[in-house]
């Protein structure tokens, strides 16, 4: 039906390829493009279909229009750096590429998120007739669409949000990341914010902590309060919501890894000298850690993420939880990646997918909890990701 450009071999870019090759009615022809290009083949080997290979350099506007006007995709799947989030809307504007992405641009020098950078392009993207859907992936993405789909069949009126994401794998390193580790790590070192009564309240990095009870086995877990970019977009677009915040959870042995880094100075972003030559510490810590593509053998345990929603239906006060599981060893079995890769890269393939088949089309930039959520929430239980809802 469409030809497909996804950009970025990590974990999530491999679980996106796999994903869109099990849909062959909608994506005909798939091209995976990464600057290691022997990555993508190395994927594409893993599938039982063809899947064309080429190598980008995705901060490259020159390199991106080459490509896309070779290539002549429909729509352009971008799952490699939030870094390079204007870098390919500019591209698909210049070549009258469709754009979809799993997480919000953020510039390298300041570990700074927002969409503000991304919506400023609407006007350009309505008046080319394109469509710019940001952050499919997870959270965001996943997040957004139970609480859309939460205001449409339960609530008249959200007034408090609590997305809470737990991790409960175990991939048995000493430290290590279940994605990218310089973008987790300038995501978990930042300071917290969350969203009350019309205004943002920001605290210290991990300051503020709480317990839930996950369920499936997981059982009470200690949480901590985090940014996170589908807090600005929900309450841009639900704007009754007064409250709204978002929970990690995190294992000692990880944060007290984490502590000690950061007093050396390792997750440094600004560049400094050595031997010579300009580093960023935090990419140098990259180089050495654990690649996450390559976790999924030995990662066991489960994720549990959802939305805890309160507010009104009627003169009836409801308080609502909605989530997935999702099981590292199952998704492995399936797409040779861990779990947390395939929470993102599955969101990924049904928001191109809706995109494509028309199910949700619009020109200009979008969230995705401003379209119809059932759609996405019928896929979900689908291709991977069922859901579960329960009233407390």
């Amino acid at each position: 039906m469409a030809k497909v450009l996804i950009i970025g071999a990590g974990g999530v870019g491999q679980v996106t390829a796999h994903k869109c090759a099990q849909n062959p009615d909608v994506f005909s022809e798939i091209v995976l493009a990464s600057r290691t290009e022997s990555r993508c083949r190395q994927i594409a080997g893993q599938i039982d279909r063809p899947i064309k290979t080429a190598q980008v350099d995705a901060s490259d506007k020159d390199q991106l229009v080459a490509l896309m006007e070779r290539e002549k995709p429909e729509l352009v799947i971008h799952v490699a750096l939030p870094y390079q989030d204007l870098t390919i809307m500019d591209a698909c504007l210049e070549t009258g590429v469709h754009y979809l992405d799993t997480a919000n641009y953020e510039p390298p020098e300041h570990a700074t998120y927002s969409y503000s950078w991304q919506w400023a392009y609407h006007d350009r993207f309505r008046e080319r007739g394109l469509m710019a859907l940001l952050g499919s992936g997870f959270d965001p993405g996943v997040t957004s669409v139970f609480t859309a789909y939460a205001r449409k069949h339960h609530f008249d009126r959200i007034e408090e949000l609590d997305i809470i994401d737990c991790n409960a794998g175990d991939h048995g390193k000493p430290f290590a990341t279940n994605f990218n580790p310089e973008i987790n790590i300038r995501e978990v070192t930042q300071k917290g914010r969350y969203y009350k009564d019309g205004r943002w309240v920001e605290t210290d990095p991990l300051a503020v902590s709480d317990e839930f009870d996950f369920p499936d086995g997981i059982g009470p877990r200690k949480i901590y309060l985090m940014y996170h970019e589908e807090l600005e977009s929900l309450v841009r677009h639900m704007p009754e919501i007064r409250q709204a915040r978002f929970w990690m959870t995190f294992s000692d042995n990880y944060l007290k890894h984490l502590e000690i880094l950061q007093n050396v100075g390792m997750t440094r972003i600004d560049p400094v000298k050595y031997q010579g030559v300009e580093i960023i510490p935090l990419q140098f810590l990259k180089a050495v850690l654990p690649d996450p593509a390559s976790l999924g053998p030995d990662t066991h345990g489960k994720t549990c993420i959802g939305c805890l929603v309160q507010g009104t239906k009627g003169d009836e006060r409801r308080k609502y939880y909605v989530y997935n599981i999702c099981d590292h060893q199952q998704a492995y079995r399936e797409v040779k990646s861990q779990a947390v890769s395939y929470t993102t890269g599955v969101p990924a393939m049904i928001g191109a997918k809706l995109m494509l088949t028309g199910a949700w089309r619009g020109a200009g930039v979008f969230n995705l909890e401003q379209l119809d959520p059932d759609p996405f929430m019928e896929a979900l239980n689908k291709h991977g990701l069922p859901w579960h809802e329960t009233f407390l």
